[in-house]
């Protein structure tokens, strides 16, 4: 691939680890923007001697200009830099978010620019260490057919893979991701936080071989992988849990019970567990929200 002349406006976790890993298989990073303190020891330490610059002089200077700002912003930006002429014909416009597509940047393609949405599929740290993580990435990708094959090569550039997502599908692709991988962390903790108060001293050493091998067989096979006191229709074992979750860590019961009912309808419905014990378990279950829920209305004031 002809090397890249590429600006970046954010100079965030992603954004500096994506620029470092193009500059190392042979890019021109022509400089950066970021005003955090943060975002400047970042790109100190992952593209040296790259100049921070203002958003539109990075915009000008460069032929691909990479939008890694929080999705919030992501629309303010693109209509700034193209009512300020910063942005030109030709140019590609590249931003990383997962819910937007196309649709964000059209302040940029009415301009001439080449439009592409282009989101990794990993989290990031934002150190180096995040390089070797992006090799066999798959970055979700959503462009016109004359940008289609640029984008394959950037993707390639970076050692990841191509996953198609039309505009219309770009929030329940991101909707997938951030439920696998921010709600795994919310559940983690949660999960590390009991067994903490159950005595371990390394509660993280306690789950990670349990994590390991749940989420390796659940990515090979799905709903077959699951185990435990729901599938095997254990209902004292439930009503043990709750009632202890309740007792030490009463924030941590609405989501045990959410997704005790998730996994519960599951096994229901490819036959694990019969609808008697279902409804037996079932009825422990709401009885165990039941008093919070109770208490919320009496606390909600009345009109």
């Amino acid at each position: 691939m002809t090397p890249l002349r590429v600006g970046v406006i954010g100079a965030g976790r992603v954004g500096a680890v994506l620029a470092a890993a193009l500059r190392v298989r042979g890019h021109v990073i022509v400089s950066v923007a970021g005003e955090s303190d943060a975002s400047k020891r970042r790109a100190a330490a992952l593209l040296p001697g790259v100049p921070i610059d203002k958003p539109t002089a990075v915009a000008r200077a460069c032929d691909v200009l990479l939008l890694t700002v929080p999705d919030d912003m992501l629309d303010n930006v693109v209509t700034q830099l193209s009512a300020s002429g910063a942005i030109r014909r030709g140019q590609y416009v590249v931003h990383t978010s997962g819910s937007h597509g196309l649709r964000v940047l059209e302040p940029a393609a009415r301009l001439g620019a080449r439009p592409v949405a282009l989101h990794p599929a990993m989290t990031f740290s934002g150190t180096a260490r995040d390089l070797d993580r992006l090799t066999h990435c798959v970055f979700g990708v959503t462009v016109g057919a004359e940008e289609r094959a640029w984008a394959s090569a950037v993707v390639a550039e970076l050692g990841g893979s191509v996953m198609w997502v039309n505009e219309e599908l770009r929030g329940l692709y991101h909707a997938g991701l951030a439920h696998g991988a921010n709600h795994l962390v919310t559940l983690v903790s949660q999960a590390m936080e009991l067994l903490g108060a159950a005595g371990a001293t390394d509660p993280a050493a306690t789950l990670r071989p349990l994590l390991e091998a749940a989420l390796d067989n659940a990515l090979a096979e799905g709903d077959v992988a699951l185990t435990g006191p729901i599938v095997r229709g254990d209902v004292n074992t439930v009503r043990a849990h709750v009632a202890e979750i309740a007792r030490t860590a009463p924030d941590t019961l609405p989501s045990y019970v959410a997704l005790a009912r998730a996994t519960l309808d599951r096994v229901v419905t490819d036959g694990r567990v019969l609808p008697i014990r279902a409804s037996a378990i079932r009825r422990v279950l709401d009885a165990a929200v039941r008093p919070a829920a109770a208490d919320a209305t009496r606390r909600t004031p009345t009109l």
